[in-house]
């Protein structure tokens, strides 16, 4: 998992789903960017936050990255109290 420090969709959290030809990286986070058009990050622009589960690539599904997501902020959320 990673998320972006920069553009406009700084803050996001996203699963990274791969890499194209060019070195960047696909990112979904399900719900705005969904696996089927993901987007394109270069590598200075997003910060690893977090070992997400491997997931196949049949098994990469839009409701699965969004429920890894979800569970990442709740996790998160609890440890700043």
């Amino acid at each position: 998992m990673v998320e972006s420090v920069a553009g406009r969709d700084r803050g996001m959290y996203a699963y990274v789903i791969g890499v194209s030809e060019e070195g960047y990286l696909l990112v979904a986070d399900g719900r705005l960017r969904k696996v089927e058009t993901p987007k394109r990050k270069k590598l200075k622009h997003i910060r690893l936050i977090a070992d997400a589960p491997r997931l196949e690539e049949d098994k990469m599904t839009n409701r699965v990255i969004r429920e890894i997501i979800n569970e990442y902020k709740e996790s998160h959320d609890n440890k700043e109290e």
